[in-house]
């Protein structure tokens, strides 16, 4: 193990961010979990056992600028510096086509998924520019969606379209400040976002086809992986995916 690093996970008490939490956590660094639920965050840190002595529940709406503003204010008093981030809090809403879509459910997936993203990245991206030794890596959930839609997903797909190309800017702009950023883009995952699927995932001819999915610790531990490595080194963009999905090519 190198080094303990502090690293921040959102969306940390369930699914992809609690399984990528206990990753870090069981690889001795201290993860500071951000969830708007501070029960639910207590529960998914007394399931770590052990590792859950490194976890901080860090109650947060990564909607609303007052809330990261205070979980960054505590994050410096705190640990000081910031050495990875997992930005990963996002939500979806049920399939539908773009006429049906109303404008509250554009907005809710918009606040979450591009909000959220840029308020944590922001943040971040201060803290590590400014912080002794300088830098830092953020690590941003995308999709497939991100170069792929699935049908009737306007909102989804368009959101993380747009978090490649926050991705690509971060990359950038942290170049002089020894900032990595790169995307994990997930197809799949075994998770309570993706249980809904085992009645059928809407495919490109309208259609309702079943589709394989992954376990969730496959993702945790490729997080992992692109956390560990150099800060002069970076995958921008690394897809996970169950195997057979519908994916590449026509599927």
């Amino acid at each position: 193990m190198s080094n303990p690093r502090t690293v921040l996970v959102t969306g940390a008490s369930q699914g992809i961010g609690a399984a990528t939490a206990r990753v870090f956590a069981e690889n001795g660094d201290t993860v500071i979990m951000a969830a708007r639920n501070a029960e639910k965050l207590a529960e998914c840190i007394g399931s770590f056992g052990d590792a859950g002595r490194t976890c901080v529940s860090a109650p947060c709406d990564v909607t609303d600028p007052a809330s990261v503003a205070a979980l960054f204010e505590m994050i410096s008093g705190r640990d000081g510096t910031l050495d990875v981030v997992f930005n990963n809090a996002g939500t979806n809403i049920p399939a539908a086509l773009a006429g049906d879509i109303s404008f509250d459910d554009w907005r809710k997936v918009m606040a979450v998924n591009i909000d959220g993203a840029f308020l944590i990245a922001s943040h971040a991206f201060k803290l590590m520019q400014t912080q002794q030794p300088q830098g830092g890596r953020i690590i941003n959930n995308g999709s497939i969606s991100s170069h792929v839609p699935r049908y009737g997903s306007l909102p989804y797909t368009a959101s993380k379209h747009a978090v490649l190309g926050l991705t690509k800017c971060l990359s950038i702009d942290g170049r002089a400040f020894n900032i990595a950023c790169g995307q994990i883009d997930i197809g799949n995952t075994a998770s309570d976002m993706t249980k809904r699927m085992s009645g059928g995932v809407p495919q490109a001819d309208g259609t309702l086809k079943p589709e394989p999915t992954m376990d969730v610790s496959n993702v945790a531990h490729s997080v992992l992986h692109m956390a560990s490595l150099p800060l002069d080194a970076n995958i921008l963009t690394l897809t996970v995916m169950a195997t057979t999905m519908p994916y590449v090519g026509r599927g």
